[in-house]
């Protein structure tokens, strides 16, 4: 458990520290403090863990295996009987307990975690909205888009707003209002212009059509790259609205109940996937007898064996996102795991054999030698 807790610290950094980078870029350039920087890559600290514990589980397990090998510990205890399925057991054990701390990760919180990360963002996003809204200056926030406010009144007012959008292909609109307003909606900020027109120009027959309103509204949500919905997915939900969504949820996630179903199994599988780790470490390291070299041969082959697990958990993620209604297929991974360390186990209980060079074999007869 030591060296669980080292190796899973080491692994949780490097990783960590990858993604903080990346959202540090990103949220400086827009203008966030460096406590909004902290808050995120905090929030993205649980779906880290969750992700490097079998990783962390399958190390301590070969390093306390091989120390055990090279200072004879691992020999006297089989000289005194114990085969390699009853020294399996405190592996297994061990497997378990990261498990369970899988469990409350999976399960509590990361689905947590990402939902406030969710709601964070969206938050984020209409602050970058409103840092786009100077007034005096001519401000630029995407491709085809101009917006210019003369003045910002203390009650939040913009005077004399111009926006001009040439997004679209073949025409250009351009919107003056004497007053506009932000508000907020379910779908992101809404800028609600009044006392204006719209003036359509389209290049092709060169003719502008203008359009007086008293009141306008104009999504600018999707204009700044902002959250444009307020819909959730399945992992961002607690485990116990996948047993039984309800309409609302469903309305919420935009899926069905198959989808839910697939993201409830993920979950139950993830966590089994630490003790798989463990064993498959174990049982490869068994195979080796001692050696002043080392068991680097089957280090080799138990990580060939953990690389071919997660390949196949990918491998079958990938098609059950395809067909939600496979759901089984989330415990392939865990049951071909299992299976290669059984048989490894059942390699390492099989007497070997010493190869003796050839023509030196003792002879069987009576006779005397010529």
């Amino acid at each position: 458990m030591a060296l669980f807790g080292f190796f899973a610290l080491v692994l949780v950094s490097v990783y960590w520290v990858n993604q903080a980078v990346r959202l540090f870029d990103k949220l400086i350039s827009d203008g966030q403090t460096a406590l909004v920087v902290l808050e995120f890559t905090a929030l993205t600290l649980p779906n880290v863990i969750r992700l490097v514990l079998p990783v962390a589980a399958f190390a301590a397990t070969i390093y306390a295996v091989n120390r055990l090998a090279q200072d004879s510990e691992l020999v006297v205890m089989q000289a005194t009987g114990a085969s390699p399925w009853r020294l399996a057991r405190p592996v297994a054990m061990f497997g378990l307990i990261v498990a369970v701390l899988m469990l409350v990760l999976v399960h509590a919180l990361v689905p947590a975690a990402r939902a406030r990360l969710a709601d964070r963002q969206a938050q984020i996003s209409e602050n970058v909205t409103a840092q786009f809204l100077i007034e005096g200056s001519f401000q630029h926030p995407t491709d085809g888009v101009t917006i210019y406010i003369r003045e910002i009144s203390p009650l939040g007012e913009l005077l004399d707003l111009f926006l001009s959008d040439g997004r679209a292909a073949g025409t250009r609109t351009t919107y003056t209002a004497e007053k506009a307003l932000i508000v907020r909606s379910d779908t992101g900020p809404k800028l609600i212009m009044l006392d204006g027109m719209a003036q359509t120009l389209r290049f092709a027959d060169a003719s502008l059509a203008i359009t007086r309103f008293s009141n306008f509204t104009y999504d600018i949500a999707g204009l700044m790259g902002a959250s444009t919905g307020a819909r959730r997915g399945w992992e961002d939900l607690p485990t116990w609205a996948l047993i039984a969504p309800t309409p609302e949820v469903l309305e919420l996630t935009g899926s069905d109940t198959q989808s839910a179903r697939l993201e409830l199994h993920q979950r139950l599988a993830q966590p089994l996937l630490a003790p798989v780790a463990a064993l498959i470490g174990f049982a490869a390291l068994m195979l080796g007898g001692f050696s002043r070299f080392g068991l680097w041969r089957q280090i080799g082959l138990a990580t060939v064996g953990l690389i071919a697990v997660q390949f196949m958990a990918n491998a079958t993620d990938s098609a059950m996102r395809g067909a939600p209604d496979l759901w089984g297929l989330a415990y392939l991974p865990v049951a071909l795991g299992l299976a290669a360390a059984a048989g490894l186990l059942w390699l390492a209980t099989r007497p070997r054999r010493l190869h003796t060079p050839r023509g030196t074999e003792p002879a069987t007869g009576g006779g005397a030698p010529a």
